[in-house]
């Protein structure tokens, strides 16, 4: 089986505030198969450590008020060209990340309140079919 998988669930430290999450369930995913791994922030040309963002009113705004909205939908179209060239059986992405939340992110508040709904590059490969989940319904 061919799966792609956020970076930042193989221990690779691309996370915003420059570590990792690091998931066992993952790592495990990652033995048994063929494994593709991105970092859609990093793809759309942000650095890490980067400052923290969040989806205000449908545009990707970091927490010291840049708009960073190009970058992430940049990021999240390159995943999609990757998924297109390897068509993964499975896609397992970061929650609650306005990159790679599945179910949930934050709300664009900055204070910790989660709403339903996608992030970013999730929402992108959903629309175009790719079979998704959050790394917390593995």
């Amino acid at each position: 089986m061919k799966i792609m998988v956020s970076a930042c669930l193989a221990g690779e430290n691309c996370k915003y505030n420059g570590g990792n999450n690091r998931n066992g369930k993952v790592l495990q995913l990652m033995a048994e198969n063929e494994v593709i791994t991105v970092c859609p922030e990093q793809m759309g040309g942000l650095p890490t450590p980067r400052v923290p963002s969040e989806i205000c009113d449908g545009v990707v705004v970091a927490k010291d008020g840049r708009i960073v909205d190009t970058e992430f939908r940049a990021g999240a179209a390159k995943c999609l060209e990757i998924a297109r060239c390897e068509q993964p059986d499975l896609i397992v992405l970061q929650s609650r990340s306005p990159s790679c939340g599945v179910k949930q992110r934050y709300d664009g508040s900055f204070s910790g309140v989660l709403v339903e709904g996608a992030g970013v590059t999730a929402r992108l490969l959903i629309e175009n079919g790719f079979p998704v989940v959050d790394v917390e319904d593995l």
